[in-house]
């Protein structure tokens, strides 16, 4: 089994940290080039082309992070990280969606659409290209305002982001965060909530243990990153 990844991608980053809660160990591949472009060899070896992609022993392929996480919850069930009860998976699954579409998606069209390496690459999978539009930079930003207030109001009165327990929706949201960190959109003032809940997720292991050690162009990550 190997895990395929490239260490700075927010996606391959909630992979490792599920991993480090469950206490499952995968070899890991590194899968990009200096220049910030998928490897020849994976490309002709997952024609989806993106990251991060989990090959089993007899060759099956896993990509996604939803789909790996339901691959190993099913084999791990504890500590639950997708919820046990109805109610409590359907709300794991909601805040989870809700902060990948609105916070990691969010980030992600200011950094597809702004960054230099990203030019003829404004979405992820495409060998193809597809040219940046910076009308989506500020698209994106309004999406991670509205972002941290709805997250600010749900963590008014949670201790997690779900709910009661620590699930993978705080897990997307820790990534997210930390996207922000990286591209220098810190979380703002108006969002307390927010800040009291990512400071308590620093002394998680997971949190601390599965950051990116390098930015895109190659620079240390900054602690707060």
């Amino acid at each position: 089994m190997k895990l395929y990844e490239w260490d700075f991608a927010p996606n391959c980053r909630r992979v490792r940290m599920y991993l480090i809660e469950k206490g499952i160990d995968v070899p890991k591949v590194e899968c990009i080039t200096p220049a910030i472009v998928l490897k020849e060899q994976f490309a002709q070896q997952y024609s989806h082309y993106m990251v991060p992609m989990l090959e089993l022993d007899d060759g099956t392929q896993l990509g996604e992070a939803l789909g790996i996480w339901h691959y190993f919850e099913a084999l791990h069930p504890e500590p639950p990280l997708m919820g046990t009860t109805p109610v409590e998976k359907a709300m794991v699954s909601a805040w989870e969606r809700r902060a990948y579409d609105e916070g990691l998606i969010g980030h992600a069209e200011i950094f597809r659409n702004q960054h230099p390496n990203f030019v003829d690459r404004g979405l992820p999978g495409h060998r193809q290209a597809v040219p940046q539009i910076p009308a989506l930079i500020e698209r994106g930003k309004l999406r991670v305002e509205r972002f941290h207030q709805k997250f600010n109001q749900q963590l008014a009165n949670n201790e997690f982001v779900a709910g009661a327990r620590f699930s993978i929706a705080d897990i997307t949201m820790v990534t997210v965060c930390d996207f922000g960190h990286a591209l220098q959109m810190a979380i703002p003032a108006d969002a307390p909530h927010v800040q009291r809940w990512y400071d308590e997720m620093q002394k998680r292991p997971s949190v601390v243990n599965s950051r990116p050690t390098h930015m895109p162009d190659g620079s240390p990550m900054t602690a707060a990153a």
